[in-house]
């Protein structure tokens, strides 16, 4: 058997990293080739963390380029991705989230008659634009799957009222649990450290998608100025996503903003150690929704839907928009009353107990999948 990962941006990486190590661990004993393709879909953030996990790519497409549509992304992903099918002639590629590289991936390998078995099968908001373009690659990228790996139950009920044979699914929880726990264990990087200030509480914002663009990113920055003159003691720590649209805007309202720390792109051992010593988290990402409750920190989710309501319903994440006064309620509501943040902070993640990449390699060598199914 000869199986190719494609990944695209960093969270595959960070995701998908779990994934292949335990195939590394296993693949001589199972008689299986592992071949690794990185697009670059993101260049510098992905790199960070293939270093962190030391992968190796066979394949480097590196499509990058600066103020890329989906569109140009998904075009060049299909030109370039064709010739390596072609040349590898892989039994299954492994394809994770979301990702424009992950829609146009899927359609590739479709194309070849390659089976494709998908991490993080089943999210839905049950709106396209919402976030966009993320929960209409993702329904691509399942139609066209022949193993559908949900992180939950609720995953595995969307896919199945969408027609998706049982038989395909599994639930096991997801990667990035397992990514998380391994890189919580190493120290401290010295960088984190020296943004831990005696006697007052770090807020880890993160804010870069697209539909954040514009006016909601602008209230959210007119939040975080009321949140640091209401809330004396807090620290907020910004790493802010190199596109033009939120380094300039965000830039342009907060870096003399007293207690506001704007700091480039964090590294992910960095990101999940500032994870750890945070107070509070306030993120429009997906991933965070994931990470932060496997670390017991609380979470506010900067979207008005989200696709992982496992974590709302949890009791580890709310959803509170962009809107500068619900933010800052909210946000107030947990820095003031001790007993409501102890209820968030406590709460058990819903997403896995870090052995979702054993069940997924499991699935994949039991070889209980059937044959190519195509499409339509």
């Amino acid at each position: 058997m000869k199986i190719l990962t494609v990944i695209g941006t960093r969270p595959e990486a960070i995701k998908l990293a779990p994934v292949l190590g335990e195939l590394s661990r296993r693949a001589e004993r199972a008689g299986v080739q592992s071949r690794i393709c990185v697009t670059g879909q993101h260049r510098q953030m992905l790199d960070q963390v293939l270093g962190v996990f030391r992968i190796v790519p066979d394949v480097d497409l590196n499509l990058m380029q600066d103020v890329q549509s989906p569109s140009q992304i998904a075009a060049r992903v299909l030109l370039r991705l064709e010739p390596v099918l072609e040349a590898e002639r892989p039994d299954w590629v492994i394809l994770q989230g979301d990702t424009t590289t992950v829609m146009a991936s899927a359609i590739a390998a479709n194309h070849q008659k390659v089976r494709v078995a998908h991490v993080e099968a089943g999210l839905r908001t049950g709106d396209r634009g919402r976030p966009f373009p993320e929960e209409m690659n993702r329904l691509v990228a399942d139609a066209v799957s022949d193993w559908h790996f949900a992180p939950t139950e609720r995953a595995r009920q969307n896919l199945l009222r969408e027609g998706v044979d049982g038989k395909s699914i599994r639930v096991t929880g997801n990667t990035v649990v397992d990514a998380v726990g391994e890189v919580a264990a190493q120290p401290c990087p010295p960088a984190v450290s020296a943004l831990l200030e005696p006697d007052t509480r770090l807020v880890l914002l993160t804010a870069h998608r697209r539909e954040s663009y514009g006016a909601p990113l602008a209230g959210i920055c007119r939040a975080v100025r009321q949140l640091v003159v209401l809330h004396d003691d807090i620290r907020v720590v910004y790493p802010v996503h190199l596109n033009p649209n939120v380094w300039k805007p965000v830039h342009d309202a907060l870096r003399d903003v007293p207690h506001v720390k704007l700091i480039p792109p964090a590294d992910y051992v960095t990101l999940v150690h500032l994870m750890r010593h945070s107070a509070l988290i306030l993120t429009d990402s997906g991933g965070i929704q994931e990470e932060a409750p496997s670390l017991g920190v609380p979470v506010l989710v900067l979207r008005d839907v989200t696709e992982r309501p496992e974590a709302v319903e949890a009791g580890v994440a709310r959803v509170v928009g962009t809107e500068p006064g619900r933010i800052v309620t909210e946000a107030g509501r947990l820095l003031g009353d001790p007993a409501a943040h102890a209820a968030m902070r406590c709460a058990r993640s819903p997403f896995g107990d870090g052995r979702a990449s054993q069940r997924i390699i499991d699935a994949l060598l039991s070889g209980d999948c059937g044959e190519f199914v195509e499409a339509g």
